[in-house]
């Protein structure tokens, strides 16, 4: 009688495989992750291949390929290296599959350029190129099965290949089904394959959902060469494109877009549109750093009494530590009575802030809310909050000032100490209690 082969179990948030199922996922402590899998595939007996020494490894510099999309391209470090493997991922609806044909039409007009669809028929395709414009070159194959997409690729050899989306294929020799974590690292490792030996440019789209039950682009993090997240509210116009891991450039560069009627249309200028303040109570602008790109940011905060035991300390766009650290310092260093009240912090347009340098804009914010008056108009600040109360200078001070006089901002309110060479006024503060008395007294007395 034949042995049965025995079942494992995969994690769909980190891909961790055992041979029974847990209740709790061992490699990233997810409860409830742990999905059937078909039997592992077993490997016959590989020969010993030759080593290398790294001197004698010949290494070509390939010139990089512009997706047509400079918000894009910025992101990706200056444009696609050849023969790459990048993961696009977001929630359904957010527009990556509206960006990626948007990047093909710009390159298929000197290169060849290929849409696997496994989602959308090649009419539905057709009538979303059609809307875009400039898309007649690209060539789409509606295919689902892995063997024929990676038989296609061999024989065709595109430049650049865009596969919508990754869940989608599967492979008869995996048997589970599609989506599975096994399907989606069987499908990204063939392609990755086929994508290197055949100088294929690859895209892959991964859908996020919020319960895990399908692979999403965690499982295929390690294996891919660039990671980017598309981020924002599909009712809101305003979309972020961010880079979580890339190999050929820095991950701290953001690309912002709007969507419009006609697609995505890049944002060269964000700091106009998410850096408006109209000096209202609890409003603050905030001249953050993503990259090599200076963002102008109106945090916006809400301080209201609460007859909790716990008082909540609640962000959008901000780290929840740091916020109830900056809320901390507010109540001990700034004399702001916060211990009996919500706070409640917003960063407008749907952009995260995770750099330091916003720390003393979000106290502002927090501190006009709670004495109800305004920050004075026309200022922006920048600056990193210690836990004694004193103000430190942020990184590439000069850079930041600059863009507050771009968009011409009466002042700009600094740590003491920050050297910036800008025409815009600088408001330096030794610590947090000076900076308050420097941003709200000063427009009360304005107001009077």
């Amino acid at each position: 009688m034949a042995k049965t082969a025995a079942l494992h179990y995969s994690c769909s948030e980190c891909g961790y495989s055992t041979g029974r199922w847990l209740g709790r996922c061992p490699g990233c402590a997810s409860f409830g992750t742990l999905v059937e899998e078909g039997p592992p595939a077993v490997n016959g007996q590989a020969e010993a291949k030759p080593l290398l020494r790294l001197a004698e490894v010949q290494v070509e510099e390939a010139e990089r390929i512009s997706t047509g999309v400079p918000e894009l391209d910025r992101v990706l470090g200056g444009g696609l290296v050849p023969a790459s493997l990048v993961l696009v991922g977001g929630e359904p609806g957010v527009g990556k599959s509206t960006l990626l044909l948007m990047a093909l039409a710009a390159i298929s007009h000197d290169r060849r350029a290929l849409l696997v669809t496994g989602e959308e028929s090649t009419a539905q395709v057709k009538l979303r190129a059609a809307r875009l414009g400039g898309a007649e070159e690209v060539e789409i194959l509606a295919e689902t099965n892995l063997e024929a997409v990676c038989a296609t690729l061999e024989r065709e050899r595109p430049e650049v290949c865009v596969i919508d989306s990754v869940q989608t294929l599967y492979s008869a020799d995996i048997g589970s089904a599609p989506g599975s974590v096994g399907q989606v690292r069987e499908a990204a490792a063939r392609l990755l394959r086929v994508g290197k030996e055949a100088g294929v440019a690859l895209f892959l789209v991964g859908h996020v959902t919020k319960d895990g039950s399908v692979a999403g682009p965690r499982v295929l993090e390690h294996l891919v060469d660039c990671v980017l997240q598309f981020e924002g509210d599909r009712y809101h116009a305003h979309r972020i494109l961010r880079a979580a891991k890339n190999r050929f450039g820095s991950t701290n560069e953001l690309g912002v877009f709007e969507m419009t009627g006609t697609g995505l249309e890049g944002v060269p200028d964000p700091s106009a549109i998410f850096g408006r303040s109209d000096g209202e109570v609890g409003a603050a602008v905030a001249c953050a750093l993503e990259g090599t790109r200076p963002l102008l940011l109106e945090i916006q905060a809400l301080v209201s009494p609460t007859d909790l035991a716990m008082p909540r300390r609640v962000g959008t766009g901000v780290d929840p530590k740091r916020l109830a650290m900056i809320v901390a310092v507010l109540s001990r260093h700034a004399g702001l009575a916060l211990g009996q009240a919500d706070v409640f912090v917003n960063v407008a347009g749907g952009v995260r802030i995770d750099e330091p340098g916003a720390d003393l804009a979000i106290a502002l914010a927090i501190a006009s809310a709670a004495r109800n008056e305004p920050v004075r108009a026309g200022t922006a600040s920048f600056g990193e909050i210690g836990l004694t109360g004193r103000l430190r200078p942020a990184t590439q001070a000069e850079r930041r000032a600059q863009e507050c006089a771009k968009l011409g901002l009466g002042a700009v309110l600094v740590p003491a100490g920050t050297e910036a060479r800008a025409k815009v006024k600088l408001v330096e503060a030794e610590t947090l209690r000076e900076a308050v008395s420097a941003a709200l007294e000063k427009a009360k007395s304005e107001a009077s």
